[in-house]
C-alpha cells in the first residue's frame, strides 16, 4: 500500500493548529445509531481561481435564431488524473457550429488543462488531441481497458467518441473499431446522447457502458414555441422519447450494444444525467437516469444478465404529488450515513430538487420537503449537482449548478437567466440548511452555469469544484473552508476487479466508532464526471479505524488504523477478509 501526500501540507498544518469546538451528536435512523461530528467552524467557503489558474475556456453553444434545441443543454466537465502523477486535470466538452454540428474553429474545441501541480493549469488539448469533431454534450471518465490509465468518452448531437489514453500524454480516436459510436433509430439516424456512465453490470473486471439519450432531433427543424410572443426554446415534450444504450465490454477493444437482450431499451425516457450504485445491496450496480420531462427511470440490475425498470415501484420516478419533472442531474450516494445510496436530483423552478432516501426492501422515500430543500429550491433551475462533505464533517453536502434553461426568460418573467450556484450543508438530521450566502463574494455571482464536477485539485483535503459556463469563463472553486476536521482519500485499484475499482463499496468507521459509506464511481451530476477517489470527511478523528471494502469481484478487505490526512491507494487482494 502507497500514499500520496498532500499538496500543501503546511497550509494544512496551520489549518489544523486552529482551536474549534467539536460537539458530537448520537442520532437514530431508521434504528441505526449513527454519531453525527458538528462543528463551529468558519462556514463552507470557495475563492474563484479560473483566471488566474490559467483555465480560460468558455462553453460555446453557438446559440442561433431558429432556437435549436442543444444549445440549451451543453455542457459538461470532467475532472480525471489522465497522466498518472497524482493530481487531477479538467477536461471541458463543447459545442459546433450551427447548422453544420461541426467544430468550425478553435473556439469549438473541448479542452484538456494539465495540472501543473502549483495551482496553474496548462492547455495540452492538441498535443493530446481531443478537441472533438463534433457537437458535444456530455463527458464520461473510465479505464476501459484496465491498463491503468483513464480514458474518456464523449457523448452528444453528433457521433459519440471513445479516446484511449495511450499513456504518453496522448489519446487515439478508437470510436469505430470500439463500435461505441452511439444508438440509431429509423434506419440509420444517430441518437442524441447528453451523459454516460462506466459500469461494470455483470462483474467480470471489465467497465461496460450505459448511455442516456435524449429526443429525435435535426437541426433547425424544432417547433415553433412562443413565450409571450417571444420565441423560446421549447419543452422537451415537444420531442419524441428514445430508449437509453448499454454497451458490454468484449475484453479485446470492442463492445456489443446489449440494449435490447437486457432490457434496457425496452423504456423510453428523455435522458439526461446517469448515475450508479447498488441500492439494494446485492453486489450488482444498479442505474438510475433523470429524466427531462419523463418519469425518471431506476434498473434494477438482475444477476448481471438484464435490467428491471422499478422507478414507480421504487418511488423515484416521480414527484410526491405524482408529477415528472425536468431532470437535469443526479448523484447516487448515502447522505444520511444509514449504508444505503440515496438519490438528489435537480430540475427546473415550481418542481424542486427532489431528494429521496433508500428506506431498503427497494424503496425510497421522497422527503424534499421534510429536509427543508423544498421551499428553498422551489424556484430555482438546477443543472449538474453532487453530494460531497465539504466541510469534512462526516457529513455530505448538496451543491448545485444553476441557471434557467431559457435565454429570453427575462422578456416576459422575473426570473434570471443568469443565476448563482447553491451549496446546502448536511446538519446529520435529514435536514439541510442553505448556507450559499456565506460560501465566498464570487460563489454568489449569477451565470449560466451548466457541467460541474467535484474533486481535490490541490490534495489538501479539500474537495474543489469546476464549473462550465455557457459563453462565459468556466469556473474554479477551491475550497478554503477554514476548520480542523480530517479527512481520507482512497484511491482503489482493482485486480480481479476493474482496474478503477467502479463499484466498489466502502464502509468507514472512524475512532470515535462513527461510520460512512460510499462507491466508486466517476458518474456525477449532469454530463459531467468527477474525481475516482473515494473522499471522507472525518470531523475529529485522527485515523479510520476499519475500512472495509466490497470489490466488484466480491472480495471484501478490511484496512485497520489507517491516518488520516493523505490519498491511500489500495490495491485490491488476492482473497477475502484480508486485514492490513
Amino acid at each position: 500500500m502507497s500514499c500520496y501526500k498532500p499538496a500543501q501540507p503546511n497550509e494544512f498544518l496551520s489549518r489544523a493548529g486552529r482551536k474549534i469546538l467539536v460537539l458530537v451528536l448520537a442520532i437514530e435512523f431508521s434504528g441505526c445509531l449513527v454519531f453525527a461530528q458538528g462543528t463551529a467552524a468558519s462556514p463552507v467557503a470557495f475563492d474563484e481561481i479560473a483566471k488566474q489558474a490559467g483555465v480560460n475556456f468558455i462553453l460555446n453553444n453557438s446559440v442561433s435564431p431558429n432556437k435549436n434545441q442543444p444549445e440549451s443543454v451543453v455542457g459538461g466537465v470532467a475532472l480525471l488524473d489522465y497522466d498518472g502523477d497524482g493530481y487531477l486535470d479538467i477536461y471541458f466538452v463543447n459545442g459546433a457550429a450551427i447548422p453544420s454540428l461541426q467544430k468550425e474553429g478553435p473556439q469549438f474545441k473541448n479542452r484538456l488543462y494539465r495540472n501543473n501541480h502549483d495551482g496553474t493549469f496548462t492547455d495540452v488539448t492538441d498535443k493530446a488531441s481531443v478537441g472533438g469533431d463534433g457537437f458535444d454534450i456530455g463527458v464520461a471518465v473510465g479505464d476501459y481497458d484496465n491498463d491503468g490509465r483513464a480514458d474518456l468518452y464523449t457523448v452528444g448531437v453528433t457521433m459519440n467518441h471513445l479516446y484511449h489514453n495511450n499513456g504518453n500524454g496522448t489519446f487515439t480516436d478508437v470510436t469505430e473499431k470500439a463500435g461505441v459510436g452511439g444508438g440509431v433509430y429509423e434506419g440509420n439516424r444517430k441518437m442524441w446522447s447528453v451523459a454516460a456512465a462506466w459500469v461494470d453490470y455483470n462483474n467480470d473486471g471489465l467497465l461496460d457502458l450505459f448511455v442516456s439519450n435524449y429526443v429525435k432531433w435535426d437541426v433547425n427543424h424544432d417547433p415553433l414555441c412562443m413565450m409571450a410572443k417571444v420565441r423560446s426554446y421549447c419543452s422537451p415534450d415537444h420531442y419524441e422519447e428514445l430508449p437509453n444504450t448499454l454497451y458490454r465490454n468484449n475484453g479485446d477493444g470492442t463492445f456489443t450494444d446489449v440494449s435490447q437482450e437486457t432490457g434496457i431499451a425496452k423504456s423510453l425516457g428523455r435522458g439526461m444525467g446517469v448515475v450508479i450504485a447498488d441500492y439494494d445491496g446485492d453486489g450488482f450496480i444498479d442505474i438510475f437516469v433523470a429524466n427531462d420531462g419523463s418519469r425518471n427511470l431506476l434498473f434494477h440490475n438482475v444477476g448481471g444478465k438484464k435490467f428491471e425498470e422499478v422507478a414507480v415501484g421504487a418511488g423515484v420516478a416521480y414527484t410526491q404529488d405524482g408529477r415528472v419533472v425536468s431532470g437535469m442531474g443526479a448523484d447516487f450516494v448515502d447522505v444520511n450515513n444509514d449504508g444505503k445510496p440515496d438519490i438528489w436530483m435537480t430540475a427546473l423552478p415550481a418542481q424542486t430538487f427532489p431528494l429521496y432516501l433508500n428506506r431498503g426492501k427497494d424503496e425510497f422515500e421522497n422527503v424534499t420537503e421534510r429536509s427543508g430543500l423544498a421551499w428553498k429550491t422551489l424556484p430555482m433551475a438546477g443543472w449538474s449537482n453532487a453530494v460531497v462533505d465539504l466541510d469534512n464533517d462526516g457529513w455530505k453536502d448538496l451543491i448545485a449548478a444553476r441557471s434557467d434553461v431559457l435565454d429570453t426568460i427575462e422578456q416576459f418573467s422575473s426570473r434570471r437567466y443568469a443565476n448563482p450556484n447553491v451549496v446546502f450543508r448536511n446538519l446529520g438530521n435529514d435536514k439541510f440548511k442553505d448556507v450559499s450566502a456565506t460560501a465566498g463574494a464570487a460563489f454568489q455571482l449569477p451565470a449560466i452555469h451548466r457541467g460541474l464536477a467535484v474533486g481535490d485539485l490541490d490534495n489538501d483535503g479539500r474537495m474543489d469544484v469546476v464549473v462550465a459556463v455557457a459563453n462565459g469563463p468556466a469556473k474554479i472553486f477551491h475550497n478554503v473552508t477554514q476548520n480542523t476536521n480530517h479527512w481520507i482519500s482512497l484511491q482503489l485499484r482493482g485486480t480481479k476487479s476493474n482496474r478503477m475499482a467502479i463499484g466498489a463499496q466502502i464502509r468507514l468507521t472512524a475512532e470515535d466508532g462513527s461510520k460512512q459509506y460510499s462507491e466508486v464511481t466517476t458518474s456525477v451530476g449532469y454530463a459531467s464526471s468527477s474525481d475516482e477517489r473515494v473522499h471522507f470527511g472525518l470531523g475529529a478523528s485522527k485515523t479510520a479505524k476499519e475500512i472495509e471494502i466490497r470489490w466488484p469481484s466480491g472480495i471484501r478487505q478490511v484496512l485497520e488504523n489507517v491516518e488520516a490526512d493523505r490519498v491511500v491507494s489500495i490495491e485490491e487482494s488476492a482473497t477475502s477478509a484480508a486485514k492490513h
